[in-house]
């Protein structure tokens, strides 16, 4: 992928029909956005919103974050990013990972094993698959025979990994074209430039919410940040990154079962680190400082707060 920066916007918005967001769409190139990323937790799957977007714009570039590799079989999962690319050729990115053990165990009966080596070997997979190659493989976590694709797209989708840890990270740099992650702050991305190396695009999901009221956006903050850092995986990142013993007691509460108790004991400037937040000229800012210490591509996600509208805070929240 080329290593330019970026603009991205995660999409769909909340609290809007998806349907009803085409003319936001139509309007996100000439507002200076490059990129649209999906999500996949539970709400609108990770595939199905970029198809009306590759309808509605023929300028932006498409990406999954991310595409779940439990979730999925690996054909499967080929033939989605197969369709995609087709759609959008030349600008689509598959981006995939393992998601979480909530997500795949307790709500869809998966279970998670070998996630480091279920990601190696579904890249594996995706690029010979996507190339149109005939795969019959044994891989370690899981085996295809005899698959193709009927048509495979031209070119084939680039492959980017969400990676939280040096190891996953030094993964998606060898075999994929970039690598995603969030909950960092600009402070954190040389340390994970430093593991990918010059040539990985570095993607990052970065919540804003576009709010003077500083109280309730560290309210809300709070939330998001304690059900996404008590997941083993994000603790072991945010060790990685310094902010382990930060995190410590909103942890220890989490485990004790005091969810109250461990929203509180977030500090703020933790809170202020991960979570951007103020008007929406300061939020610009602090995106921009991503890229200024090497991130490729920042992508908002917008978070609701006191007097946020969804498509006004795409505009205030358009590069300057």
């Amino acid at each position: 992928m080329e290593l330019t920066a970026r603009w991205g916007v995660t999409l769909p918005l909340h609290g809007m029909p998806l349907p009803d967001q085409r003319d936001i769409v139509a309007a996100l190139p000439d507002l200076g956005y490059t990129d649209a990323w999906s999500a996949e937790m539970n709400g609108s799957d990770a595939f199905t919103p970029l198809a009306l977007i590759a309808h509605w714009s023929s300028r932006l570039r498409l990406g999954t974050a991310i595409a779940g590799i439990y979730t999925r079989g690996p054909a499967l999962l080929a033939m989605n990013a197969a369709t995609l690319a087709t759609l959008a050729p030349g600008r689509f990115v598959l981006g995939i990972g393992v998601s979480s053990a909530v997500i795949v165990e307790q709500w869809n009966g998966i279970p998670l094993a070998k996630p480091y080596q279920r990601s190696r070997d579904t890249l594996r997979f995706l690029r010979a698959a996507l190339a149109g190659e005939k795969v019959s493989e044994e891989y370690e976590t899981f085996s295809v025979r005899g698959f193709r694709l009927e048509q495979a797209p031209e070119p084939p989708p680039a492959l980017a990994l969400a990676a939280l840890r040096p190891g996953m990270v030094a993964l998606a740099a060898s075999l994929a074209d970039g690598v995603i992650t969030n909950w960092l702050a600009p402070g954190d991305v040389p340390a994970v430039r430093a593991v990918a190396g010059p040539d990985c695009e570095l993607i990052a999901r970065v919540f804003v919410c576009p709010t003077t009221d500083a109280d309730a956006a560290r309210a809300i903050g709070r939330r998001l940040i304690a059900a996404y850092l008590t997941v083993p995986a994000y603790a072991a990142f945010q060790d990685w990154l310094g902010r382990g013993e930060a995190l410590r007691p909103m942890q220890d509460a989490w485990a004790a079962g005091d969810r109250r108790g461990a929203v509180a004991a977030l500090p703020d400037q933790v809170v202020d680190d991960l979570f951007v937040h103020g008007r929406p000229e300061h939020c610009r800012e602090r995106v921009t400082e991503y890229q200024a210490k090497g991130l490729n591509t920042p992508v908002i996600a917008i978070v609701g707060g006191p007097g946020v509208d969804q498509a006004d805070a795409v505009r205030a929240l358009a590069p300057a």
